[in-house]
């Protein structure tokens, strides 16, 4: 755990944000009066030989672990908890105060994410019960995609089925895209209202999205995160008609072609390996299977920003986020290399520096400016979180002014309702 001890007393003003995975728990506690971290963790192999037992347990564990630093979770500094929930569905477009209601709901949308969803929940449930006087709030990968509109989320299958399983493409990261969309027009100089971004978020999980003033229009994952870009061990985009192939040549089932698209595929599967400098490192030694992952990624990568420009008429900037968008210059490269028709014109020397910060990475003439913004998902959970906590925590024992507002663009909700059971 990293992070300095703080002090108790005045009105409160720690956020503890929650990451509840299927075998970890990460977290951050963060104090928004100065949007200080005052710790920061990762509680791993729940369930599994040698790690905790539970969710139950590792949630003791992350309180035992903040309590040694003088910043447990019975201090009256903390307002509120905020936890990443994956899914969201079309119910859940905003930030949302948890309730008995809300988490019914949540249970609900498990099939549309059931490797994710779970996890979130029982972190959910362990923190209610540990801390039920306070406010506790869902922050939704999918709400920043809930804008886009029909034409972009519809798939082209039958509407009565669509509607009555909920597939749509809901789109995934969205605090990290809502994050760094807003962060890229502030590096500019300029109101998120006016700039429009194709936002690059390139971790071991891969995806784009367009955004127009503030609102996302489009985005690259789907139904599930599977969809889009190629990945570390996901495939992105694939024929449907390559699983019907494979269940009636191969005699793969249903699971066995799920673990192949999921786990087995991206990066690992054309090459061997997902890490991003292995990868380089093999292709420096003249390995071609490295060189054709590297390629295919690229490759995809591009035909992704040129169709968000066509999405988006006029683009202002291609941002670069997440592990490897921040720290891979060869990918930006090949990536955006003879982009000049569209207006992208990369600065090779300002793209090879290594720095922690934003930074514009383009030409100073370059019509489209090209910007590595580094990601915070836990920093923009925690201002969700605080905001919301601010809005409906009575007067009395209400966390205080401290915080800055949201990087959330404030986007219009006037989403179409969508009639599906467990969207």
């Amino acid at each position: 755990m990293n992070g300095t001890g703080g002090t108790d007393g005045g009105e409160p003003t720690r956020v503890l944000v929650l990451n509840s995975g299927s075998s970890s728990v990460k977290y951050q506690l963060l104090d928004m009066a100065d949007e200080s971290r005052l710790a920061s963790g990762l509680v791993e192999r729940i369930g599994e030989e040698g790690g905790v037992a539970d969710h139950t347990a590792a949630l003791d564990q992350v309180a035992r672990e903040l309590k040694e630093r003088g910043l447990g979770l019975d201090s009256p500094a903390l307002a509120a908890v905020g936890h990443r929930v994956v899914h969201g569905g079309t119910r859940f477009t905003e930030p949302t105060l948890i309730t008995d209601e809300v988490l019914d709901e949540i249970r609900r949308l498990v099939p549309l994410a059931p490797l994710h969803n779970p996890a979130n929940i029982t972190g959910i449930e362990v923190a209610r019960a540990l801390r039920p006087d306070l406010p506790q709030v869902a922050v939704f990968d999918t709400a920043f995609h809930a804008t886009i509109p029909e034409a972009a989320a519809r798939y082209a299958i039958d509407a009565g089925t669509a509607d009555r399983y909920g597939i749509r493409r809901y789109g995934f990261h969205g605090t990290s895209h809502a994050f760094v969309s807003a962060a890229a027009a502030e590096l500019l100089g300029r109101s998120p209202a006016d700039v429009n971004v194709i936002v690059l978020h390139l971790g071991n999980g891969a995806s784009a999205s367009a955004v127009r003033g503030g609102v996302c229009v489009d985005t690259s994952m789907g139904l599930t995160p599977l969809e889009g870009l190629v990945m570390g061990t996901r495939s992105g985009d694939v024929d449907p008609g390559v699983i019907v192939h494979l269940q009636r040549v191969a005699g793969l089932d249903t699971d066995a072609i799920d673990q192949l698209l999921n786990k087995e595929s991206g990066l690992l599967g054309l090459c061997g390996a997902n890490d991003m400098r292995e990868i380089g490192r093999r292709m420096a030694e003249g390995d071609e299977r490295a060189q054709l992952a590297f390629d295919v990624y690229v490759h995809r990568l591009r035909r992704y920003v040129g169709a968000f420009t066509a999405v988006l008429g006029r683009v202002d900037s291609v941002v670069f986020t997440a592990g490897v968008g921040e720290n891979s210059a060869a990918v930006r490269e090949a990536a955006l290399s003879g982009l000049g028709a569209l207006g992208i014109e990369l600065d090779s020397v300002r793209n090879a520096v290594r720095a922690s910060g934003p930074r514009l990475i383009s030409t100073p003439t370059s019509p489209v400016a090209v910007a590595v913004v580094p990601t915070d998902e836990e920093l923009a959970i925690a201002r969700d979180t605080y905001q919301l906590a601010l809005r409906t925590t009575p007067r009395e024992g209400r966390p205080g002014q401290g915080g800055r507002p949201s990087h959330r663009p404030q986007s219009p909700r006037n989403i179409p309702e969508r009639n599906k059971p467990i969207g």
